[in-house]
């Protein structure tokens, strides 16, 4: 037998955990999530096989943390397995990115708020990085996964049919959806091949995002519930009861999201509890087959709760199931109420969460019908549960006397003609008023009855001491700086100890910790009086030296006022949750930043040309006596620099500049968009719809208010509004007045409905009444991008007619405010001024300094 290499072993692991594109899109997904990103942007290309892109606007990766970021088993989730009993995030294995890397290749772009630039860095298939440069990627991360399983062709080959493929963007979209719905404040986009397939906004609850994810015509079929037990919350959205089977059922489960501790799972008895009660109020058995539309999020103790069952973590063991389920099952009565025909043998049930049985009960049982109907009285079992959509708080199970039905109590008597007199008649129960609570009541007072409530004292839970949540008198935050925390004084054994272990490690090497363990304390026990009295010796003296210090220490602490009581004192001595003072002192010292020493920017080229002015000024003194005019006025072009494509221009017949044509086309260029330009808009496969929820109030007051087309012959209506048209939207006025987005501009990356709000906004606010005013920022970015792509198009020699012409638009368009271009860079740069006087120009040759460039001066 050999053994396998470490590639091998890597590659066999990573195929168990990343599976298929969801399963890569899972584990970044949860690791964006357990970052805090708010907003995640996936993108796929050629289903997700040639490239998968998951990016966030999380907390990024350090860069102390880059090395190891997918290294197998590196994660900073947990540091030991009983972390997992208070675990709150998704992740906590550290096997995500390594197990990517092994199936694909990986590039991760990252940046934290700290950083001033981005850092790229490509993994090789182990997790290590293989190079790295600085990128612009703002802050966050971006994982991108090329050739996923390029190194399986059979996994692959998996996937060559459009069937499955077309089927794991599906999945995809099914688990953005889940993540949606449990996370409301999360903005999603899905794009498939640079194509917006499905997206969600931000929303304000989880009302919101259901009606952003399934639609509102299946939201208003939905009731919200809420109930609280001992250790579990249940809550979400559960169908009404006899509401359309249409409206409230799918034919398959992707529409049933059931969450534990707000992770999505899949638990097939809370699956078939919830379809066995709600496809029992419909007569047909075609709901039988359904699954319902629903919401359930139960949330239990994280040290109850076992995540580590399969790679997915979709599967997940309870500590308490049987409880669980009976906390479902009873929402779902108080909900739907009892259905006899769907309920199995009562005698088969477990018992109810929180009930307590007793031995009278039991006994109960073993009695025949008449000793039972002769000598108890109902033995009432009682259900601590409760739901918000239930008008009772509690109901009462009686498992002795009766079961949940009269036709089965019925059936369980044997029948007879006449009833005997001596036979206790039990009231009727219906199952309303079984649900409601009120089937059993008081015979003295005639009220309802109360269930049991049976309180049980919560265990003492011991904390380990923190020593910087929890300062103590003696150890204040200086004491930390300075590194003058007290240790407590060694023993005498742990001195013998520590000067024996490296002479035992010197003679054996290859001893393990546990032999070297026991050859010391084999040596500690075969010491004699005199060694153990010199290591006692030396104890002794650490004790003194140690309990010096604790009183010096003790002394320099702050004393209580003498009118304070002795108890608060010694509860301050003992645990102080604020520093003694300075605070502001000791966060100027942690926060503070040493200062980079900025390198001055290197000299740009250039050099001096020498130019007559005195030439210049009668060759313009010449120009003005020809046309008949004082001199030459606007910008005139005088001269070219050969080299650089650069003109010199003269300003109003005074100011010799510089020009550069290009940046003075994207001016222009953008200028012209700006005002002109109208995004071409896509339909959308599904239209968005539109309400006051997701605009706002006053944004969808803006909407409404904008100008409309005339109206279809099937009553819609559009908007015609410039406004919105040209920034790419197109939006529609159904006959039953809702407002829905249908075509989107698919130019612009991610344009949605977060862009339609502030074009709004702005119409709303700045009372912007013209296109460029009511841009938003993605178009304006759009549009200079666009424009500096235009001007890069142009020819690199210009004539003269042709600057002209440029400058003549240039101030036509532009005038003399604005001459800078979308960078914010000048144009126009001044060089000198032409002299007023003869005296002036016999000064000498005037150099052309500060003109950053080189080159000679071509005089038209």
């Amino acid at each position: 037998m050999k053994q396998l290499p470490a590639d091998t072993v890597r590659l066999l692991s990573s195929s168990q955990v990343v599976t298929s594109v969801v399963s890569v899109v899972k584990e970044l997904m949860e690791n964006s999530l357990d970052a805090g990103a708010s907003s995640v942007d996936v993108k796929l290309e050629n289903f997700g096989l040639d490239r998968t892109e998951v990016r966030d606007n999380g907390c990024g990766i350090k860069a102390a943390d880059a090395p190891v970021m997918a290294v197998r088993h590196f994660t900073s989730k947990i540091s030991s397995h009983e972390d997992l009993e208070r675990l709150e995030t998704y992740g906590f294995r550290g096997e995500a990115l390594g197990s990517i890397c092994a199936v694909a290749e990986v590039t991760v772009t990252t940046k934290t708020e700290e950083e001033d630039v981005s850092t790229q860095y490509t993994l090789d298939s182990s997790g290590g990085i293989v190079s790295q440069r600085p990128s612009h990627l703002g802050g966050g991360t971006s994982v991108s996964v090329a050739k996923l399983f390029g190194k399986l062709p059979v996994r692959r080959q998996f996937f060559s049919s459009v069937r499955k493929r077309k089927e794991e963007v599906r999945k995809v979209q099914d688990l953005l959806m889940a993540f949606a719905i449990i996370k409301p404040e999360l903005r999603l986009t899905l794009a498939h091949n640079k194509v917006v397939v499905w997206q969600k906004a931000r929303a304000a609850d989880h009302r919101s995002a259901l009606v952003a994810t399934l639609g509102a015509s299946t939201v208003a079929n939905l009731l919200p519930v809420h109930q609280e037990q001992p250790e579990m919350v249940l809550d979400g959205f559960l169908p009404k009861p006899g509401a359309d089977l249409s409206l409230t059922s799918s034919s398959t489960s992707d529409k049933t999201f059931i969450f534990i501790n707000k992770r999505p799972v899949q638990q097939k008895d809370i699956l078939k509890l919830l379809r066995q009660h709600h496809s029992a109020q419909y007569p047909d058995d075609a709901a039988r087959h359904r699954f319902p539309v629903l919401l359930l999020n139960i949330t239990v103790c994280p040290s109850s709760l076992d995540v580590n069952v399969t790679p997915d973590k979709t599967q997940v063991l309870l500590h308490n199931k049987e409880a669980v389920l009976a906390a479902v099952e009873a929402l779902l009565v108080s909900l739907y109420g009892f259905h006899p025909e769907k309920q199995p043998d009562p005698e088969t049930l477990p018992p109810a969460a929180g009930c307590v049985e007793t031995d009278q009960n039991t006994e109960s049982r073993k009695v025949s019908d008449d000793d039972a109907g002769q000598s108890a009285a109902l033995q009432r079992q009682a259900s601590s549960c409760s739901s918000s959509s239930s008008m009772a708080d509690d109901w009462i199970v009686n498992q002795s006397s009766f079961s949940l039905c009269d036709d089965e109590a019925t059936r369980s008597r044997p029948q007879s003609a006449e009833p005997s007199p001596e036979e206790p008649r039990h009231p009727q129960v219906s199952a309303e008023a079984w649900s409601r609570g009120t089937a059993l009541t008081d015979p003295a007072s005639g009220e309802p009855l109360r269930p049991v409530a049976i309180h049980r004292p919560d265990p003492e839970v011991k904390r380990s001491g923190n020593a910087i949540t929890e300062k103590r008198a003696a150890l204040t935050a200086y004491d930390m700086i300075r590194s003058r925390a007290l240790k407590a004084p060694p023993s005498a054994a742990s001195l013998f100890e520590k000067e024996t272990r490296s002479e035992v490690l010197m003679e054996r090497p290859a001893a393990s910790l546990q032999e070297v363990s026991a050859a010391v304390q084999n040596r500690w026990e075969n010491l004699g009086d005199e060694g153990r009295k010199r290591f006692e010796e030396k104890a002794r003296k650490s004790q003194d030296l140690h309990d010096q210090r604790t009183r010096l220490a003790a002394a320099a602490a702050p004393r209580a006022p003498a009118d304070r009581p002795l108890g608060a004192a010694k509860l301050q001595a003992q645990k102080r949750k604020a520093p003694l003072s300075n605070q502001q002192l000791l966060d100027e010292l942690f926060s503070a930043q040493p200062p980079t020493k900025k390198k001055a920017p290197p000299l740009k080229p250039w050099r001096p040309l020498p130019c007559s002015m005195a030439v210049l000024r009668q060759r313009l003194l010449r120009l003005s006596a020809q046309s008949g005019a004082a001199g030459p006025r606007g910008l005139r072009p005088v001269g070219r620099l050969v080299s650089q494509n650069a003109w010199l221009i003269l300003c109003g017949g005074r100011r010799l500049m510089l020009l550069n044509p290009f940046r003075a086309e994207e001016a222009l260029l953008f200028q012209r968009l700006q005002q002109d330009h109208i995004l071409p808009a896509a339909c959308l496969q599904n239209p968005l719809l539109l309400t006051d929820r997701n605009l706002g109030a006053a944004e969808f007051e803006t909407l409404c208010s904008l100008e409309k087309g005339a109206a279809e012959p099937d009553g819609t209506v559009f908007f015609s509004d410039p406004r919105l048209v040209a920034n790419g939207f197109r939006i529609k006025l159904s006959p039953e007045r809702h407002l829905e987005a249908t075509a989107v501009a698919d130019c612009v990356p991610f344009l949605g409905l977060e862009d339609l709000k502030e074009v709004l906004t702005a119409v709303l606010q700045r009372k912007a009444a013209t296109v460029p005013q009511s841009r938003p920022l993605k178009v304006t970015n759009y549009l200079k991008a666009e424009a500096v792509r235009l001007a890069r198009q142009l020819p690199s020699d210009l004539c003269g007619e042709e600057v002209e012409e440029l400058l003549e638009r240039t101030e036509r368009r532009l005038g003399g405010a604005d001459r800078t271009c979308i960078h914010g860079r000048l144009f126009l740069h001044h060089l000198a001024d032409v002299p007023s006087t003869q005296q002036e120009a016999r000064a000498g040759l005037t150099p052309l300094s500060n003109t950053h460039t080189s080159g000679s001066l071509a005089v038209v």
